[in-house]
This record gives structure tokens, C-alpha cells and sequence, in this order.
């Protein structure tokens, strides 16, 4: 099974993005929190969070379709690719999120995006500050952050029978354990 110095390196190696690089820590510490959360494996599902862009700097035409075959040549678990797969879902593949860990990534991974910009343009740019409501308020201007898709959160949310608030809230307390490696504790440069 591949541990995070393993991901990460994999990681590295094919990303130099610092945007890229926040949003796989973002997503790896929301797994992470998910994890504890419904009682499963936090490495595992850190791990899969971690990688889930893997070919997204290069090969952006080609997203997913290339992580399939870097993690398949790389000997990783079928388990993992299908679940990185899946996290794309109905926007580059038709590989449906089935385990709840699937769901999860599914239904985080644009919603990070969201909460991202959401403390980025607080005063304050703390995630700890940070509030569902404030969120909400965010989501519903369509303007705000236009490239981030609500209705795969909604979906996800839906898929997890979880209400979308409730998502937000645990996104955010999973984001807020690396604010510091996000640049979203508050601390000026």
C-alpha cells in the first residue's frame, strides 16, 4: 500500500504548481478529517485525496485518463485508481463514486476550491474565522468563484445523505488542521 512519502514524491514529480500543490494538501487533510470521522483509514483516504490531480499540471486534456496509467505503471492498488477515478465522475470519466470514501472526494475536492477563495478574500484570511454561513453566502453568487461547479457538491452531498452545510462545516474543520501549509491561517507573508 502507498504511504504519503510515496504519494507525495509521486506527487512532486509530475506537479510544480504552488496553487496545485495547496489544493492536493487541502483535499488530503479533508480526506484525512472524513476518515476519523466515519471511523475508516486516514492514511489510506489521505493518500488517495493527496494524488487525486495527480496529472493535472501536465496533462490537463488528459485528466484522470493519464493518473490511471502513471498509478497503473506505478503498481498502485486497484482500490486507489478506481477511487481517484471516480472523483471526476461525470466530468472526465463514468467511473461512479461507490465506497463512501469515493463519495467524499467526490463531493470536497470543488468544495476545498470554494472554501480556498472564500477565506482568501476576508479581510483577516483565516480559515479559523471562517463560517458556514459565510460560505453560503459565497455559493450563492454565482459570480463568486464561477468556476467552481455547486451541483457536483450538491451531489456529493446528496450521494452522502448529508446536508450541504454540514459538508461545508466538516470541509472547513479538515482545512483548517494545515491552514498554515495553505496560507489561510491569517499570517501575513
Amino acid at each position: 500500500m502507498p504511504d504519503r512519502e510515496e504519494a507525495l514524491k509521486l506527487f512532486k514529480k509530475y506537479n510544480q504548481s504552488e496553487s496545485l500543490t495547496k489544493h492536493a494538501f487541502a483535499v488530503e487533510a479533508v480526506m484525512r478529517h472524513f476518515a476519523e470521522k466515519f471511523n475508516e483509514d486516514k492514511d489510506k483516504w489521505g493518500v488517495i485525496g493527496l494524488i487525486h490531480d495527480l496529472d493535472y499540471e501536465q496533462y490537463p486534456d488528459q485528466h484522470c485518463t493519464m493518473t490511471e496509467k502513471i498509478l497503473k505503471e506505478e503498481g498502485w492498488p486497484d482500490d486507489y485508481i478506481h477511487a481517484v477515478m471516480s472523483h471526476a465522475w461525470g466530468i472526465c470519466t463514468d467511473v461512479e463514486p461507490e465506497h463512501i470514501m469515493e463519495k467524499v472526494l467526490f463531493a470536497t475536492d470543488e468544495l476545498t476550491g470554494l472554501v480556498t477563495t472564500a477565506v482568501l478574500v476576508r479581510p483577516d484570511k483565516d480559515i479559523n474565522t471562517l463560517t458556514v454561513k459565510s460560505v453560503k453566502k459565497k455559493w450563492k453568487d454565482k459570480r463568486f468563484a464561477a468556476k467552481i461547479d455547486r451541483s457536483i457538491i450538491q451531489k456529493g452531498a446528496e450521494m452522502l445523505e448529508m446536508p450541504v452545510e454540514e459538508l461545508i462545516e466538516e470541509t472547513i474543520k479538515g482545512m483548517q488542521v494545515v491552514a498554515n501549509e495553505l496560507g489561510l491561517d491569517g499570517k501575513k507573508d
